[in-house]
């Protein structure tokens, strides 16, 4: 039978024997996943940062649960953009994870020329885990707590210096919510990532640094940095001596660095799914938590609908927080 000769009817069972066709086609593609190749996770921060050790973490488990290889490709730069850049732009077939910490929602309001679009781009899998900065300084420097530390910031306006692992960092962030509340100017230093800042924080050249706890235990437990106080409300178990924030006297400078889990715009439901199931799998395990609650964090397992509007929410206090601070990059 000729082209010309089909009726109607003929052509549209054919077209619709063609469609389902692409759908077995695709629900084949899902239910072999993850088999064809190893799955990546971005991180878009340097090896060691706090970012890094949760995806680490949460990597070394999930490629059992899942039946696929896990590898870590760290994507440094400009705040973490250069590694989500990547993600945004990958095909949709869930090979290729971002895990991104809470700077991910802040881009937007610092960049606005980014490469992608920062809730349209990606599907929110699940947060990952909560955890404290801790504002660490080297013991050289001789401050004796909080508040002697702001008492010479505004004796010198201007002329303290504080690090951070990359502008529009959770710690980039969490510096300016505390410089907001405690009414002092200071000099921002962005590095590529956390050792980096660590580093120059304990050799006395930076002033102050709010790190992720999880790398800075190590340096706070042998001395070579000094803690005065944690991030969040309420003080973290590994430093009981420690005062948090809010009882350092800087109750609204409180903040709460977390690391969450992304994937490609479009990726299909049933693969989202299947990491989202795994995940919060791996972060239940009793020897996740353990791991995780001797790194000063904690498992933040969430519901996806729940963790979008999250996202939603973060943006904006997020914009918010970067308006009051006035932050301009160059």
């Amino acid at each position: 039978m000729t082209a010309s000769h089909f009726t109607r009817r003929q052509t549209l069972q054919l077209a619709a024997a063609g469609l389902s066709s692409l759908a077995l086609g695709a629900h084949a593609q899902v239910g072999d996943w993850p088999k064809a190749k190893a799955i990546t996770f971005v991180v878009p921060f340097t090896a060691g940062s706090g970012t890094d050790v949760i995806a680490r973490a949460v990597a070394e488990k999930l490629g059992p649960i899942l039946g696929a290889q896990i590898v870590i490709d760290n994507k440094t730069g400009a705040g973490g953009t250069v590694g989500a850049a990547l993600v945004a732009k990958a095909p949709a077939d869930g090979y290729s994870v971002l895990i991104h910490s809470s700077g991910h929602v802040v881009n937007p309001a610092l960049y606005p020329k980014l490469p992608y679009d920062t809730l349209k781009d990606f599907d929110g899998i699940t947060p990952l885990a909560s955890l404290p900065n801790v504002i660490v300084v080297s013991p050289s420097k001789g401050y004796k707590d909080v508040a002697d530390l702001v008492a010479k910031a505004k004796a010198q306006p201007g002329q303290l210096n504080y690090a951070s692992a990359g502008n529009g960092s959770a710690t980039h962030m969490n510096a300016e919510k505390f410089r907001v509340a405690a009414g002092i100017q200071a000099q921002h230093v962005p590095y590529r990532g956390t050792p980096e800042a660590l580093t120059e924080t304990a050799s006395g050249r930076i002033d102050w640094f709010f790190a992720p706890l999880v790398s800075a235990l190590p340096l706070i437990q042998s001395g070579r940095l000094q803690a005065l106080a944690v991030s969040t409300a309420q003080r973290s178990p590994l430093l009981p001596n420690v005062p948090s924030i809010a009882e350092a006297g800087f109750a609204s400078a409180a903040y709460t660095f977390w690391v969450g889990a992304f994937i490609t715009a479009k990726t299909p439901k049933a693969i989202v799914d299947r990491l989202h199931e795994g995940m919060t799998k791996v972060l239940a395990l009793p020897d996740v938590r353990e791991r995780l609650e001797k790194l000063g964090a904690a498992g933040m397992p969430m519901p996806q609908a729940a963790f979008e509007k999250f996202l939603d929410d973060e943006t904006r206090s997020a914009g918010e927080l970067v308006k009051a601070a006035g932050i301009r990059l160059e």
